[in-house]
């Protein structure tokens, strides 16, 4: 496992300009994501790839369509060889993740009009593929985002009576429970201690607020589940996610995004001071 002691204790100073980051997702990608080991850019690009996924679906609609690939792992010209192989009947190209040819071929294959709920299978795809990561707290982290989504989902679906079955997507045990289960907490409860939390967070009629509070509960989940990580890839990967979440708080509500900044700012001061008896491990 490599160490990022050094990385991680020159992790840039955070602070805010006219209301923008003066440090960003882009920085990231730039200046601190050419660090890292090849095995650990792999666990990193995971992240990146929901910008491929963007991309990827654009092209399908679009050829000619203009995407911006800055954030993504992979050019215009790369995700449009995926689409030319499925309907040239080529093999995969291994480098892209398998999961964009059976996303490609899916789409090419449903007919406009059934297209509309493709976008959420893409979703599915890609969690299922992060999931598989190798690394049990990035594999975590998707999961988690995976069921908040799926049970906040299948919540309303229930609400507004409609087909729950067809609404959670990727697989995996939450998902199989929200499409199976009929009962109130859809047998889930017991086993995820947030699951209350979401049902408080699903009744919060404010969207901007809503969105505050699904974020506020992965931030806790990641402050709980790296407790004990100083300078691994888990706390680079934290930064990273943190940063996305603060810029899209600045976005949404410049005070709280403001909150956040310093809070993430302080963490990471602290964090420096790490105790002796870990300084050498």
């Amino acid at each position: 496992m490599t160490n990022y002691y050094c990385l991680v204790t020159g992790l840039p100073e955070l602070s805010l300009e006219d209301g923008k980051l003066s440090y960003t997702v882009a920085n990231f990608k730039t200046e601190i994501y050419p660090e890292l080991s090849k095995a650990d850019k792999k666990l990193v690009d995971l992240f990146y790839l929901k910008f491929d996924n963007r991309n990827l679906l654009t092209l399908l609609k679009d050829k000619e369509a203009s995407v911006d690939t800055s954030l993504g792992n992979y050019s215009a010209d790369e995700l449009l060889s995926v689409i030319a192989s499925i309907k040239e009947e080529t093999a995969p190209d291994k480098k892209f993740p398998a999961y964009f040819y059976e996303f490609a071929e899916l789409y090419l294959n449903t007919p406009d009009e059934e297209r509309w709920g493709l976008e959420d299978k893409l979703h599915g795809f890609y969690y299922n593929h992060a999931m598989k990561s190798g690394n049990p707290f990035v594999s975590a982290w998707f999961e988690l985002n995976l069921d908040v989504n799926n049970i906040l989902a299948a919540m309303t679906a229930r609400k507004y009576k409609m087909d729950v079955a067809k609404v959670p997507v990727g697989e995996n045990l939450v998902a199989e429970a929200l499409r199976s289960s009929n009962a109130r907490d859809f047998g889930l409860a017991d086993d995820l201690e947030y699951f209350e939390q979401l049902v408080r967070i699903n009744d919060t009629v404010d969207l901007v607020e809503r969105e505050k509070k699904i974020d506020l509960l992965k931030w806790n989940w990641m402050e709980d589940n790296t407790f004990f990580n100083y300078f691994t890839i888990e706390k680079i990967f934290v930064f990273l996610m943190k940063l996305e979440m603060i810029e899209r708080w600045v976005s949404l509500d410049k005070e709280k995004g403001n909150e956040l900044f310093r809070q993430l700012i302080d963490q990471l001061k602290d964090e420096v001071q790490i105790p002796q008896e870990f300084r050498n491990k």
